[in-house]
């Protein structure tokens, strides 16, 4: 057999054919981005793409409405972003407060209806987003006060539990319990022995999660949409707001700087944990 032959069957190799429609599937999902980046150089003073001329117009555009004197566009453009920050931070502490308990008594125990708890874990992964932003309005509009920013906060615990729960496990799931016998062997308690070994084996899960918990609250707007106040507005539903009556180009801008925090989120999130504890 010819090493050319070899090398074509050697496992680990790509042929030309799946290389190219690999190739092809990478574009297409970073088609959108590659858009949005192009057009937010754009110099002209209406969409078209590809643009004529290139500068960066609308990202001075984006500075100015960002420091700009005028009251609505600094309290809205502020507000926004500083609201997606708290509930994203919220959201992240909650959710891995509820997480790594949860994933825990998951993992080491077995009692009834534990099947039942792990499939309820995992609905928001398929539950239409729509219907669970309706959901939650209805909840909220029934109750007696008002919760501002914390039904918020709630609605994106909801859809990040499921990540979160899942990249504990996943650590959680590689240590043996003989790691908590060997510490109370020693004299701990087994309080001590989870706060003292399990925790700090846990992680990289506990770090996946987290960034996880952060970065789909920062961007998510489906259900946010329909729990919004003028008060509570986050800076993806801001961003729309932009173009509802005329598609504002700094939008474009705007949604660069979110992409760019994102990858950095990622890109940390890679250093701190590789592939250890991380599950999608």
């Amino acid at each position: 057999m010819s090493t050319l032959r070899l090398r074509a069957i050697m496992p680990g190799r790509l042929s030309r054919t799946t290389g190219l429609l690999a190739t092809i599937v990478l574009f297409l999902a970073a088609l959108p981005i590659l858009t949005m980046i192009t057009m937010s150089f754009g110099n002209s003073e209406t969409l078209e793409f590809p643009p004529q001329s290139y500068g960066l117009h609308w990202y001075r555009a984006a500075w100015q409405t960002f420091v700009s004197s005028d009251a609505s566009d600094t309290l809205s453009m502020g507000t926004a972003l500083t609201t997606s920050l708290l509930v994203a931070v919220s959201t992240m502490m909650i959710a891995t407060a509820v997480s790594a308990p949860a994933a825990y008594a998951l993992s080491r125990y077995r009692f009834r209806g534990k099947a039942i708890i792990e499939q309820l874990v995992a609905l928001p992964l398929v539950y239409p987003l729509v219907m669970l932003g309706l959901s939650l309005l209805l909840v909220f509009n029934v109750l007696p006060m008002e919760f501002g920013m914390l039904r918020l906060i709630v609605a994106h615990v909801i859809l990040a539990l499921p990540f979160t729960v899942k990249n504990c496990a996943a650590s959680i799931a590689s240590i043996g319990p003989e790691f908590e016998e060997a510490a109370c062997l020693m004299g701990a308690s087994p309080r001590r022995a989870i706060f003292d070994v399990v925790l700090p084996l846990m992680r990289p899960g506990i770090l996946a999660g987290m960034l996880f918990a952060f970065i789909i609250s920062f961007n998510e707007f489906t259900v946010t949409f329909f729990l919004y106040s003028i008060n509570t507005m986050t800076l993806p539903v801001w961003l729309y707001s932009r173009t509802v009556s005329s598609l504002d180009p700094t939008v474009f801008s705007f949604a660069v700087f979110i992409v760019l925090i994102d990858f950095a989120l990622i890109w940390l999130l890679e250093r701190l944990v590789g592939d250890e504890g991380v599950a999608l």
